[in-house]
């Protein structure tokens, strides 16, 4: 392999190879860089381009370990950032037009920590207005296009992160997963996604005029996206650093006690009733992987699932009518009106009593899946009930949009109970991308990628990918 095909490796790969001097870090975002250039016009994926910045900070990452001085765990690797977190100098547009001028005067926690491990960062990626659908969209950017199938979704809202890695325009993506952000694209897109236990990566945005809501403090998280399951455990490594800025990061091992043997899995190919034939597919055979590695593997569907979905509605949507649905009202697009509109109208209107009666059911949703966990302490679920959505489908009728929002039973389960999970391909069906999501307890992610790599070892698929026609 080429100097010229560096945007193939992997960012393990790079990262140990610019280590040791076999390649520099010119050399790796240099190739990123002409990636981009090449396919990036067809999908749409990067839609701030930093080929000056990156390769001046290229350039200082080779000189820096001319001079023999300590290297990062992605010295010298190129990754792409989300445009909605904060990079000093760039503007935090998160997709509407109105913030195109929003330029950031300090790095975000997720960019700083991606700097201090010695990434370079070869451009920001793509996300629906306000961040808010599972379709990659704007008036400001314009639309990800998804590279497997141009007529589905790229997912969203990290569809340009997980579309760029996809097709090789960067060894790693940050994204960010409040309800299901990280897991879908990757899904749709065919790549392997982190949504960490929330408190495992610190976050906050220096330009933001006021603090989080509550149920983002709670459930939004920052991660990484990558085309192998290794990248993303790096990425983790990487992202996971302290910072003080963030009141509500936990310093926690990145791995956790060892649990008996065999590991006990649960699968649960249709949890809510609604699964399409291919997904199921996808549960079990990530469940017969998992068995051929020695897991001890039954089919059992966790408590509550379909309550904890719920629960995300009642109390997000909820949350939402104070800020979000006035700002979207005032600067959104139509498509980000229409999509808000959606979910306002799938979510119950409660009162304040109904909200704070939530979270304590919460608390009980959470207790009945600790103890789930305590017997099985891997779950391995669909990503999403349906294979990757037609494009823009959530401004079709009310009755499509219903059930579009019913298939993400599984992926909005997890933020309110707190768990990590991990979004990873099982395979293609009719050239679309199919997976499965491994779920583990609170600060667990070593169990869900140690599960995710097995899964992934019998379904590698054959990315990164030239766009498709």
């Amino acid at each position: 392999m080429t100097v010229r095909d560096l945007w193939r490796w992997s960012a393990v790969e790079l990262a140990t190879a610019i280590r040791h001097g076999t390649i520099s870090s010119v050399e790796a975002v240099q190739s990123s860089l002409d990636r981009i250039a090449a396919v990036n016009p067809a999908i749409n994926a990067v839609v701030d381009v930093l080929a000056d910045e990156a390769i001046t900070a290229a350039r200082e990452a080779d000189a820096a370990r001319s001079r023999g001085q300590e290297l990062g765990l992605l010295h010298g690797v190129p990754v792409t950032v989300k445009v909605n977190v904060d990079q000093r100098g760039r503007a935090t547009t998160n997709g509407v037009v109105a913030f195109r001028d929003v330029i950031a005067a300090e790095d975000s926690p997720p960019v700083a920590n991606l700097r201090k491990a010695g990434a370079v960062i070869v451009g920001r990626t793509n996300t629906p207005a306000f961040s808010h659908r599972w379709f990659t969209n704007n008036d400001l950017h314009g639309a990800t296009l998804n590279p497997w199938n141009r007529e589905r979704t790229p997912g969203g809202s990290s569809g340009g992160a997980a579309a760029a890695v996809a097709t090789g325009m960067g060894a790693l993506a940050h994204g960010n997963d409040f309800g299901g952000s990280i897991r879908y694209p990757a899904y749709a897109c065919g790549v392997a996604g982190l949504r960490p236990t929330p408190g495992r990566v610190p976050a906050f945005n220096p330009s933001a005029k006021a603090e989080r809501p509550i149920t983002a403090q709670m459930m939004s998280v920052q991660g990484p996206l990558a085309r192998r399951v290794g990248d993303v455990r790096l990425g983790l490594a990487a992202l996971a650093a302290g910072d003080a800025r963030d009141p509500g990061w936990i310093p926690a091992p990145l791995t956790g006690p060892a649990p008996a043997r065999p590991i006990r899995v649960a699968i649960a190919p249709d949890p809510c009733g609604d699964a399409e034939p291919e997904v199921s597919a996808a549960v079990r055979a990530a469940g017969r992987a998992l068995a051929e590695a020695g897991y001890e593997v039954i089919e059992q569907t966790p408590p509550r699932l379909q309550e904890a979905a719920d629960l995300w509605h009642r109390l997000v949507v909820n949350e939402e009518r104070r800020t979000l649905v006035p700002a979207i009202r005032a600067y959104g697009d139509e498509k980000s009106r229409r999509n808000v509109d959606a979910h306002l109208r799938y979510a119950p209107l409660l009162d304040g009593d109904g909200i704070l009666a939530a979270f304590e059911t919460r608390l009980s949703l959470m207790r009945d899946w600790q103890l789930f966990l305590a017997r099985h302490p891997i779950v391995i679920l669909p990503v999403s009930h349906q294979l990757p959505f037609l494009d823009d489908l959530d401004l079709a009728d009310d009755a499509t949009v219903t059930r579009l929002i019913d298939a993400q039973c599984s992926l909005l389960a997890t933020p309110p109970l707190g768990l990590p999970s991990v979004s990873v391909p099982t395979g293609l069906v009719e050239g679309l991308p199919v997976g499965v999501q491994v779920v583990a307890g609170r600060f667990r992610e070593d169990l869900c990628l140690d599960a995710a790599e097995v899964i992934e070892a019998h379904a590698l698929l054959p990315t990164p990918i030239d766009p498709q026609p």
